[in-house]
């Protein structure tokens, strides 16, 4: 059987900021109606979190529930959780107009640390990334220079950094590149 690793298996760079290859996520994506109980009570026993409000995660111990769109969540697990989770979500959403897909491994996870985090992703991605204007628990499904990508502050001021697991050496050499200690700007 073989073993499963993330995009970069542990990819790291230091400058203005660190970018590391954050490892392997359990993600599934969940499309339904948010507003419904029986899946607000799935997002909560999948993750031990809130459906979020429009533009914003919510955290939990063990897990997290992002909002995509109107009808779409980005479900964080456990790697090693992530099939059971899917199954379960996708049982307790029986006779509702929902979809439940495990996408652990058609995406690319990172983290952005450090003092110029704010200023590495402000030069790839049309966010204003102020900290009066983007703060923790906010969440952006937006660009990464020519791809798509989401992100979010948690609360240890981290960055993380979601992508398709096709486009994963592009993020993170850009994400490298805007973090290279001669790319200084003093934005943020």
């Amino acid at each position: 059987m073989s073993k499963a690793v993330s995009v970069l298996n542990g990819a790291r760079f230091s400058g203005l900021a660190t970018v590391e290859d954050a490892g392997l996520q359990g993600m599934i994506t969940l499309r339904g109606d948010l507003g419904s109980k029986t899946l607000k009570a799935a997002v909560k026993a999948a993750t031990g979190a809130e459906v979020p409000a429009q533009g914003s995660i919510s955290v939990a111990e063990n897990g997290a529930a992002a909002w995509m769109s109107p009808d779409e969540l980005l479900l964080l697990v456990p790697y090693e959780d992530a099939v059971a989770k899917t199954a379960e979500v996708a049982e307790a959403l029986k006779g509702e107009h929902a979809l439940a897909v495990n996408v652990s491994d058609a995406r690319a996870f990172f983290r952005l640390s450090g003092e110029g985090a704010r200023e590495v992703l402000g030069k790839v991605s049309p966010v204003d990334f102020d900290a009066a204007a983007f703060k923790p628990g906010q969440f952006r499904r937006s660009r990464l220079a020519q791809v798509a990508g989401a992100f979010w502050l948690n609360d240890d001021g981290n960055f993380y950094i979601v992508c398709f697991r096709s486009v994963g050496e592009y993020v993170f050499k850009l994400l490298s590149a805007g973090a290279h200690p001669q790319s200084k700007v003093g934005v943020y």
